[in-house]
């Protein structure tokens, strides 16, 4: 299983994508600061997360949200859908 994630931070209220083969151990490292991009932005809060079979399915769902344009307007939709 492999998974794209959402993680806000509680911080600065900015939103963090990315993808794993392991969404526990990910989210680990990120709570404990062993992630460079959000190591000075804890507190994060997972609000999102898709699963797929393959990591390449996985990796082109992130590269389309952090893509911009519609993929920015759809995850917002899906952000404020779920009450975030």
């Amino acid at each position: 299983m492999h998974t794209v994630y959402i993680l806000k931070s509680e911080k600065d209220k900015k939103l963090y994508i990315g993808s794993t083969g392991s969404l526990i151990r990910r989210l680990q490292e990120h709570e404990n600061g062993l992630v460079n991009s959000t190591r000075h932005r804890r507190p994060l809060r997972l609000i999102y997360r898709e699963d797929f079979t393959t990591g390449s399915e996985a990796l082109d769902r992130e590269r389309y949200f952090k893509g911009g344009g519609k993929a920015r307007k759809l995850l917002d939709d899906l952000i404020n859908k779920l009450g975030d």
